[in-house]
């Protein structure tokens, strides 16, 4: 009888065992970091066919070529080169998607020396997989205390086996520069492998460990993110966000990479809306900006400088026909014959019907109807 399924959402599979006792893997494209949709499925490209993209731990992945002769197929389990030993992995592209891949890495097929893919993986490299998996959390725990011991400002926050269990990974956080060089021993003496230590960012740890982001989703570092660009407050104050380091920091503690994506356009909107030093001069008094809808180009003003009450909108435009005429030294006319042309209309429906209070009148009559029945009925 079969056991229960483990989800191995670090490496995107399910793991099963079978009445002998072997490990069974299968892919699960839905628990994968930095997972990509085939759409160019049932597509053939020669001189792409022989490329796969293979994914090891979280957001780490590569394109191999295909040297085994084997027909390989997205969600099989192959065994590929690594720069000592072998490695085990899974593929999950294949097809023409990966010179969107290669374009994206910045890599020409046709000089990059890509590494092999073997062999598909057999019952024996899988228990080997899968032991070197098992090892990673208290290889990780203990090299915490190891780092602790030596008094290094670093943080370890990942560790990652290759798949034939002679060499591991590393992941560290550090602010400055770290001399690990009797850790690197400590670890070899401790854990009998070859050692390979990798500075990340507190960003790049995010996407490593994954989560749910304050919009509900998984953090765009997970998803789909591997270039991470810097982020300023500037982003946050174009967009009028209030600078409130809780809600502007992410998960991992630094800005959130959501500021970038719409500061482009706020930036762009806000070029056509004109800055004033100083309030309008109309007929009536001074009118002073109380706030912008930067994408709509719609500027509030106010009469009093200290009140947001009684508030009339002008567009952009009209904002900066009133300075061209202040400039000459003309003043602009009254603001408020423009704010009651410019009343919001009453409401209508979808169908163009009357005003939703129909509905109130409609009881009043009822009221007096049912009235008019009972003195009829007693006359």
């Amino acid at each position: 009888m079969e056991n229960s399924k483990i989800y191995d959402c670090q490496r995107g599979c399910e793991v099963t065992q079978n009445e002998k006792g072997e490990h069974i893997c299968t892919y699960n494209r839905r628990a994968c970091k930095l997972s990509v949709f085939n759409w160019l499925d049932g597509i053939c490209q020669s001189d792409l066919m022989h490329l796969f993209e293979v994914r090891f731990k979280n957001t780490r992945k590569t394109i191999f070529r295909n040297e085994s002769g084997q027909n390989l197929k997205i969600g099989d389990i192959v065994v590929v080169e690594a720069q000592n030993g072998c490695d085990v992995g899974i593929v999950t592209l294949s097809g023409p998607i990966i010179a969107n891949q290669l374009k994206r890495d910045r890599i020409n097929p046709e000089t990059y020396e890509f590494r092999k893919i073997y062999r598909k993986a057999r019952a024996n490299d899988i228990e080997k997989w899968q032991e070197a998996i098992s090892r990673e959390h208290k290889t990780m725990i203990r090299s915490r205390q190891m780092a602790a011991d030596l008094g290094l400002n670093m943080k370890i926050g990942d560790v990652e086996f290759q798949g034939d269990g002679s060499k591991a990974i590393f992941y560290y956080i550090a602010d400055e520069r770290v001399d690990f060089r009797q850790l690197i021993k400590n670890f070899a003496e401790e854990f009998r492998i070859r050692i390979e230590m990798k500075q990340i960012g507190a960003r790049q740890e995010a996407g490593l460990i994954g989560g749910l982001g304050v919009c509900g989703q998984a953090l765009c570092c997970s998803r789909y993110m591997n270039d991470f660009q810097s982020i300023t407050t500037q982003a946050a104050r174009c967009q009028d966000l209030s600078l409130n380091p809780q809600k502007l920091a992410g998960q991992c503690g630094k800005l959130k990479c959501c500021i970038n994506y719409e500061a482009a356009a706020y930036t762009d909107a806000q070029s056509r809306i004109p800055r004033l030093t100083e309030p309008l001069q109309l007929e009536d008094g001074e009118a002073f900006l109380m706030k912008t809808d930067i994408l709509k180009g719609e500027m509030w003003f106010s009469y009093d400088s200290h009140s947001m009450a009684n508030m009339i909108p002008l567009m952009a435009d009209q904002v900066k026909e009133i300075i061209a005429m202040n400039k000459k030294g003309n003043k602009a006319p009254s603001l408020l014959e423009r704010g009651e042309k410019e009343k919001a209309p009453e409401f209508f429906s979808a169908a163009g019907e009357e005003s939703i209070s129909r509905f109130d009148e409609v009881k009043g009559n009822r009221k007096k109807h049912n009235r008019n029945k009972s003195k009829n009925r007693k006359k």
